[in-house]
Formats: structure tokens, sequence, C-alpha cells
């Protein structure tokens, strides 16, 4: 077998068995490969973009590396952007990045580019095969590092000619790295605190959310009179009905400074200490108040069901402790289309074990109270905030995920980042349903450019938050891509949409005309 035959062999043996791709010339070996080999399918995307955020949401939703293949250094760099998100995520991605053959790099063609020194800074791993007997053994090293706890970003390059040349045959993949045991002394510290009678938070994230571990965690709250609390952006959340309730820290910093102003203790269990989203004047950037004390519990790369064990032994908590959602659906709403009409609509309507993907930026910040009680689900959000997530991490979730419904939340300036995505699902036969919230700007920007007290905004500042003039129409771009939908403009057209999106078992877009 050549090089990237045994590569294709050697990560399908690995349990890498999803290939987002977007190839090139310098690839085409391994996509030669691809066809050869039984176990690996290919998942075709237009844009890099929606390669890389689909990996991801297909490794948050099994735990388990996908590979992407991409064409060089640029089609690396298309794909920075939700490999950032990625990297924040924690999420396991192999990546193959095909190159000019060896002997052509020095004669620096069009499409010669430093692709180590682009891969870098989102990659926890790099490596560029030296030659085809390598690529195998590369290959296995690069699973083991996309692999190692917390999940981890690898890309392997692949010069072409290492992919043509005669190869050894298939590697085995190394051991890998787990998570981390927390020590003794962490665990006696955050019990102190929780016996100390103070106010007292578990602020969580990672696999903390799980369903298990938050059963921990609220058995420990109830127990002890603390509060949980998960970060504002998580990478998995597991919710609805019968798990255990869990709020976020706002991204608005007035908000989130008024909800954590009581606590004198905060247990981190993944989690960082919470700062804004941004600097702005006059304006703290850490959310707790003076005098807090944090407790590190676990790192994002912990074992945080062990932790959280150790630590519901140390206080004497049970899982069956815990507070429990109470199962509970909004009424369907009438009338007019608002943020909280449309929560109301989606705590109505959402099926069973969804699968929420949430890049709905402001127009989505008050969405968990009016779900809280519908039927479990998880919920997904963009932890880089990099834009131009949420329809590729939706993709990549129903990949993952056959069975089970995905609700994609997108603004629709944030949807036009990767609307590339659509045709993905449509050719794939995904089952998503998204929602274009059109408020025909970024809305976000008119709010932020108050409060870094930047005075009125004139024409040429306003200009650059405006999306009209044309109006984006996001039907006749779901229609191009093969994607049927429907636009809405009252509440009752909503649920009615709703309805028809999750009767489908394929793509359907529903435009929210705010």
């Amino acid at each position: 077998m050549n090089g990237a035959e045994s590569l294709v062999r050697t990560l399908v043996k690995g349990g890498v068995n999803v290939c987002f791709t977007n190839p090139g010339t310098s690839e085409m070996h391994f996509v030669a490969a691809l066809d050869k080999v039984d176990g690996m399918r290919c998942v075709l995307g237009l844009f890099e973009g929606v390669v890389s955020g689909a990996a991801d949401g297909y490794a948050r939703m099994t735990g388990t590396p996908a590979s992407t293949l991409l064409h060089l250094g640029p089609g690396l760099g298309n794909a920075l952007a939700n490999l950032h998100n990625a990297k924040k995520a924690a999420t396991p991605i192999v990546n193959i990045v095909g190159e000019h053959a060896t002997y052509h790099i020095k004669h620096d063609a069009p499409l010669t580019a430093d692709i180590e020194g682009i891969a870098g800074p989102v990659s926890h791993w790099v490596k560029t095969s030296p030659d085809a007997k390598s690529v195998a053994t590369d290959g296995a090293a690069a699973i083991a590092a996309a692999s190692a706890a917390p999940g981890q970003i690898a890309t392997l390059i692949l010069p072409a000619d290492t992919a043509w040349n005669d190869a050894d045959g298939v590697a085995d993949v190394p051991e890998i790295a787990g998570r981390g045991t927390v020590s003794d002394a962490a665990v006696t510290e955050a019990a102190t605190a929780l016996r100390s009678g103070e106010p007292t938070l578990l602020l969580l994230t990672g696999q903390a959310l799980y369903q298990d571990p938050l059963d921990l965690a609220g058995g420990i709250a109830a127990k002890m009179g603390a509060d949980v609390m998960s970060q504002g952006s998580n990478a998995r959340l597991q919710r609805g009905a019968g798990r255990v309730p869990v709020l976020r820290i706002p991204y608005v910093v007035e908000q989130a400074l008024d909800v954590l102003k009581d606590y004198k203790h905060i247990i981190l269990v993944g989690a960082s200490v919470p700062v804004a989203f941004f600097a702005y004047p006059n304006t703290p950037s850490f959310l707790a108040p003076e005098g807090c004390k944090f407790h590190h519990l676990a790192g994002i790369a912990d074992d945080m069901v062990d932790a959280l064990e150790q630590l519901a032994d140390a206080v004497g908590a049970k899982r069956s402790d815990a507070m429990r959602q109470a199962p509970g659906r909004p009424g369907r709403p009438s009338g007019a289309l608002t943020p909280d009409s449309i929560a109301a609509a989606l705590g109505a309507t959402m099926p069973e074990n969804a699968i929420v993907s949430d890049e709905s930026v402001s127009t989505g910040r008050g969405f968990y109270p009016l779900t809280a009680g519908a039927p479990p689900h998880c919920w997904l959000n963009n932890m880089g905030g990099s834009i131009g997530l949420g329809m590729p991490l939706a993709t990549g979730a129903a990949v993952a995920c056959p069975d089970r419904k995905v609700v994609c939340l997108e603004g629709d300036g944030s949807g036009m980042y990767t609307l590339q995505s659509l045709w993905t699902q449509a050719r794939e036969g995904l089952d998503v349903t998204t929602l274009i919230f059109a408020n025909h700007s970024y809305n976000i920007l008119k709010g932020e450019l108050a409060k870094v007290g930047a005075g009125n905004p004139g024409r040429k500042a306003l200009d650059m938050m405006d999306l009209s003039r044309p109006d984006l129409d996001w039907l006749m771009l779901a229609r191009g891509m093969g994607v049927d939908g429907a636009r809405v403009t009252s509440a009752d057209e909503l649920n009615k949409a709703l309805d028809a999106g999750f009767a489908t078992s394929g793509p359907y877009v529903i435009e929210v005309m705010l």
C-alpha cells in the first residue's frame, strides 16, 4: 500500500471513522485511498470552516475525534476560525493537511505556505511526515494526541510524495493520556469551603455538565446549601426535565456581576475564573466580587466525575439529594415575535433528546428559562467566540447522532459565514431544523458600540452593523442548496413552522423575521 492508504487504514483502526473533507490536488492520493478502504464515512463541505466546525460538533457528541481533510496552507487557513472554537471547547480533532511533495516545496509554487506555522496556534500537536514509511506511525500518534484528555487538536501534514510512495503498513495507536486525578488537598479545601456556611458556588464546565457528574454536583449543592452554575459557554450541557437545573453566568457584564455578587467561595470544577468576554471602559475584567475565594477542585483535563464523587463522600452528599428540573412546557405563544415568544415556542415544541446548537447571539440570551422544563436534551455553545460555528456544529452533531433531532439557533449575520452547511445537510439527509433570526443586522454590535463609550454613531458606523440594502433572503438561499423551509412573522406562524421542521427527517430552515 502507499502512504495515503496506510494512513486511512490506521485512522479506521484507531477509531476515526468519519472524515469531513474539502480536498485539492495534493490530497488526491488520500482521496483515492478513502475510496479503497472500508469503514471511513466521507462528508464533503463546500468551505473549510464547515469542515472544521462539523468535526467539532461530531466529536462533542461522540467523545471521539473525526478527521478533517484540508488543502494546503490556505485550506487550513480557511478552517482556522472554527478550529479556534474547537480548541476552546477541548474538542478532539485529527486534521490531515495536504502539502506539496517534499522536493517541490523549495520551488515556492503559488500555494506554498508555512503550514506548521499556520497550524500551531490552533493545534496541540503538529507534525509533517518526512516520508511514506512514517505516515502510519505519525497518523497513530495524531490520534493519540487528539484523544488525550480533555480533547486536543492534532494536525498531521502530508506531503504529496509521502502519500503516493510505498509504505510499510498500518500502525497501532500508542497509549492515550487519560484524565488526571485530583489531589486530596483540593477535595479537602473544597469541602471546607462548603462547610463554612458562607455563600458558595459550584462552577462547572466540560465533563462536569454531563448527567452523572451533574447529579453529584446537584447532590452536593442540596446537601450543603450551595448553588450550581455553569460557565457562560459550554461544549455540551445535558439539561431538561428530570435533570439538575443549571443556570449560566450571563454574557452581559452588569448581569454577571449581579449574579455573582454575594458569593464568598467559588469551587471550580473544570471551569476557569469567570471573566468578562471583552474589556470595557470603567468595567472590571473579573466577574466575581472582591474578596471571593476560588477553590480549584478539578481542571478541564482532570477526572471531574471522580473529583465530585470524592467531594460528595467528604460532605456526606448523595446523587439522590439533588434537586431535579420539573417537567413543564410553556403554552404555545401568540402575537408578535420577541425573544420571549421565540423561547416559549421552542420550549413548547422541542422534541425529546434534541441537540441544540446555539449561535443565537443577542436574540437567544433569554432562551434558557423557558426551555428548562422541556424533555431532556443537550445544549451546545460556541466557546471560542468566532462566529460562523452554529450551522457546521449542528451538521457534525447530526452526523454523529442520526437518531436525534438537531435544532440550530442561528443569527443571520453569523449564518452567512458558513451557510454552505445547508448544502452538506441536504446532501447527507441530516435531521437539522435551523432557525435563522433575521434582524438584518449585526445587532450585538450596536450594544457593544454603546458599551465601549463610542458616542452617538453616525451613518458610516451604523452601516457596518446593517445587513439590509439588500435584505438577505434565507428561504432562497436555503432552497438554492436543496433545503426547504418557511418564513415566519408571528409567534403563531413559528409554532406551525417548528411543527413542520420537527416532523421532517431532513434539513429544514425557518427564517424568523424580527
